[in-house]
Parts: C-alpha cells; sequence; structure tokens
C-alpha cells in the first residue's frame, strides 16, 4: 500500500502564505537553501502521524480553470472554528462542512493564494 509522504504548496506570494498557515495550524517553514524559492514544511512532530511538505513559488498564472491537484487534508478539533479562522486570516470556505457518516465532518477552504485544502473534524457520530 502506497502512502503520502510529502505535500506541496504553490503559490505567487509565498510570505502571505507562510503567515497564513503559521498563523492558521502552526506550521514551521524553513526555508531551503537550494538553487530555488523553497520552503521546507514542518507539520507536527516527528513521532506523530502526519506528513511534511513543500511551499514553492508558482511557475505561471492561474487562468481561472479548475486546478488538478491532490487535495490534502488537515484534521482539527472543530470545522466551525477552523473554518472562521481561515477567513479570518485571508482564506475563503469553498464547500461548506458536511458528514463523513461515522467518520466526522468535513470542509474545504481556499488559502490566500488560491489552493484548496480541507480541514476534517473527527466525529464517529456524524451523519
Amino acid at each position: 500500500m502506497n502512502r503520502v509522504v510529502h505535500f506541496e504548496i504553490h503559490a505567487e506570494d509565498p510570505q502571505k502564505v507562510v503567515e497564513f498557515y503559521s498563523t492558521l495550524f502552526g506550521w514551521q517553514f524553513q526555508k531551503w537553501g537550494g538553487p530555488e524559492e523553497y520552503w521546507l514544511i514542518k507539520t507536527g512532530e516527528d513521532d506523530t502521524p502526519g506528513i511534511d511538505g513543500g511551499l514553492v513559488k508558482r511557475r505561471g498564472q492561474i487562468d481561472g480553470e479548475a486546478v488538478i491537484a491532490y487535495v490534502c487534508t488537515i484534521e482539527v478539533d472543530s470545522v466551525d472554528y477552523k473554518s472562521k479562522e481561515a477567513e479570518r486570516y485571508g482564506g475563503k470556505v469553498v464547500v461548506p462542512k458536511s458528514p463523513i457518516p461515522g467518520v466526522g465532518w468535513l470542509i474545504y477552504c481556499k488559502d490566500p493564494a488560491g489552493n484548496i485544502f480541507g480541514m476534517m473534524e473527527s466525529d464517529s457520530s456524524a451523519e
């Protein structure tokens, strides 16, 4: 079985996205020392479940078409609370809260760079 081991966020204004995710989720960003503008993203401690990722300066312009990409979903304590925080920090809810029966509550948002991400609140009673 293959697992997701990394994710990558593309952004026209990387600093705006660094501020958004570090404020919203407490993620840590470290500028990579290589030849490209790239930041490593640490999303949690090494001994906890989850993956880390990267942030890269977007190449080209968003053309208004649907983004063809993987959507990463972040586990949160409350999608209601975090979706309000996302909006406060410059994001936007694009798919409202919906139940995943027996699993929890899911919501999709866009970050300030237009990237879609999910947030999941575990709740086995969700219907």
